[in-house]
């Protein structure tokens, strides 16, 4: 795959002296879901920005579909969609006018075919008569998409985009993103609910104080960094673990042993710490397996950056 966003030591200073980006590098790959993901303050939305041209960055290099985003701004913006995490639409518009609109300001001609395309794509066609007012929030924020998809992008930015949104809206949304993925649209977005990330995304960014910790396929992700857990329940509360299970990477709390073991060794240890259990007396309950979620690595990883 050709990367169709090409992000090369950006770097974001203000007046103050907070470097919001600390020489960013980012190669994002056409047709794939990326999720950036990072804490409150962490540059994701600085990094959005400073790609899509509302944010001018202090030094480094940035190119959408082969665009510098400088020397050949409308070129690059062309190519860009973009969805904001704030709901900002004139309440007395109808959606079909704020799309038609949007779709305007880039220059393309009048196309109420494709308008109307759109608004089908994100289950908004029997709303576009409908005032922005009258919508629910979940609605709002698709209609955001649907002027963001409006001059037909390559790239579309989603900056938490399902903030706010129940859980059964956020789902319809993923589901919309799959659809968009479908399409050829390159999607990157920015999200707080790991499950999200977990869920829909190709690949995963991590960004921390500025800086890109990591960029992974997500499924290489979970196998290099995910541990297992094998959690056993025992019939007693166990105090203080016996001398022959000290060599293992073990937790007791209450009835519940907690063993922690990589998946990728040769040699897992679970049937040696088995026999050793027995021998030591406790009477085992119960037996069950937890891999290690997306959530458990990113928190690692943050911690890690602190």
């Amino acid at each position: 795959m050709s990367s169709i966003v090409s992000v090369q030591n950006l770097r974001k200073s203000y007046q103050s002296g907070f470097e919001a980006l600390k020489g960013v590098n980012l190669e994002i790959e056409e047709g794939e879901i990326l999720a950036l993901l990072g804490p409150n303050g962490a540059g994701k939305t600085t990094l959005i920005s400073t790609i899509c041209g509302i944010t001018v960055p202090t030094s480094g290099a940035i190119s959408v579909g082969g665009h510098d985003t400088q020397t050949g701004f409308r070129a690059a913006r062309g190519l860009i969609g973009l969805v904001p995490q704030e709901i900002n639409l004139e309440p007395f518009e109808t959606v079909m006018n704020t799309v038609q609109f949007s779709r305007g300001l880039f220059g393309k001609p009048r196309d109420d075919a494709k308008i109307d395309a759109i608004l089908k794509q994100l289950s908004l066609d029997d709303k576009k008569d409908s005032r922005i007012m009258m919508l629910s929030g979940g609605m709002k924020r698709r209609v955001l998409i649907a002027k963001a998809l409006s001059h037909e992008p390559r790239v579309l930015f989603l900056d938490e985009p399902t903030a706010g949104v129940d859980v059964e809206l956020r789902k319809d949304m993923w589901d919309i993103v799959a659809g968009l993925k479908a399409a050829g649209v390159t999607i990157i977005l920015t999200t707080h609910y790991i499950e999200e990330a977990e869920a829909i995304a190709d690949r995963i960014g991590v960004i921390s104080k500025g800086e890109i910790l990591l960029v992974q396929d997500k499924a290489e992700l979970m196998a290099q960094m995910g541990k297992k857990q094998l959690q056993i329940e025992v019939s007693a509360p166990v105090d203080k673990l016996p001398k022959a299970l000290s060599g293992y990477q073990l937790t007791a709390e209450g009835t519940t042993l907690t063993y922690t073991y990589d998946t990728k060794n040769e040699r897992t240890g679970i049937t040696t710490l088995l026999n050793d259990l027995q021998k030591t007396g406790l009477q085992l309950v119960d037996i069950q397996t937890q891999q290690s979620s997306l959530e458990d690595i990113f928190v690692g990883l943050v911690k890690e950056d602190t």
